[in-house]
């Protein structure tokens, strides 16, 4: 019988050695191309809070903005309508996507017609923002179909909600394929019906993930602004209703920037922080979340 014998430091660590070169090489690589893909978000938030940052003030956040031309002024009444607006679209767009959602995993798993929804989730998911705004526009804003009003909140709602439902769907129905069937094989071996085995146990189940596509779908609907031009417009005052034009960050931040005047963009660049941190925020909600399902 060969014993083999190792000289001592054979197993160690050696630079020397090419192969070892050329994982060194690439590890470098592929920190360098990371760094370059988060350089953007870094420097988009350090400009934006070097700009906006320092003029963050009660009065910012709780007056009207001023007349073209003039200092002073807030903007709250963009703060309100871009709350207003958005809930508007996730009391459209949320419960019509887990519905959807539910549909697809639990219902309709292959069918044709699951396969054509999914298809088309996957076609309005890649559709231009400003393109849902023109539908938009052209179903409900030229027709008055509310109350003779043309421009208003809830147009802009429909539109946003329009946007959200394909994150909804998407990950409502993704995060129904993870429950485990040993779940609902339980629920049924019980005597409980379909339905009650989708409310009671597989949706309890998913909660977490569904929640954190929602707050997705919110943030990336808070920060449109092509949908809510052709939708919502704008409203120098505070909201009056949902069926009237109202005053969104977005399109504040869009008005107010291309002013020959400073106060009108210094309070853009406000806004723009404004707005920054709240997806922020949603995005940081939506990580606990996902970070919470998986404890």
């Amino acid at each position: 019988m060969t014993t083999t014998r190792f000289q001592r430091g054979s197993l160690s660590y050696r630079n020397g050695l090419a192969r070892n070169r050329f994982n060194q090489l690439f590890t470098t690589l592929a920190a360098l191309f990371t760094g370059i893909a988060v350089l953007p978000l870094v420097l988009v938030l350090a400009y934006v809070l070097i700009k906006g940052g320092s003029l963050i003030s009660l009065q910012l956040l709780s007056q009207l903005p001023p007349p073209p031309g003039l200092d002073g002024g807030g903007i709250g009444n963009a703060i309100v309508g871009t709350v207003l607006v958005t809930l508007i679209a996730s009391l459209i767009a949320i419960p019509v996507g887990i519905g959807a959602g539910v549909y697809l995993a639990e219902i309709a798993a292959g069918g044709g017609f699951a396969r054509f929804v999914r298809f088309g989730t996957n076609v309005l998911a890649g559709v231009p923002s400003i393109i849902c705004g023109v539908f938009v526009y052209g179903l409900i804003v030229s027709t008055r179909v509310f109350f003779d009003q043309s421009y208003s909140a809830m147009a802009g709602g429909i539109a946003l909600a329009v946007l959200m439902l394909p994150t909804v769907i998407k990950t409502t129905e993704e995060a129904l394929k993870l429950v485990p069937d040993e779940l609902r094989w339980a629920a049924q071996g019980i005597g409980a019906s379909r339905a009650v085995t989708i409310l009671r146990v597989t949706l309890p189940a998913a909660v977490a993930p569904i929640a954190t596509g929602a707050v997705l779908g919110i943030a990336r609907a808070a920060g449109e602004t092509a949908p809510l031009i052709f939708t919502a417009l704008f409203s120098p005052f505070w909201p009056d209703g949902v069926f009237n034009p109202i005053a969104t960050m977005s399109v504040l931040i869009y008005n107010f920037a291309i002013m020959p005047y400073e106060a009108q963009i210094s309070l853009a660049w406000a806004a723009s922080f404004v707005l920054v941190v709240m997806i922020l925020l949603a995005n940081l909600l939506a990580r606990g979340l996902g970070h919470w399902s998986q404890s």
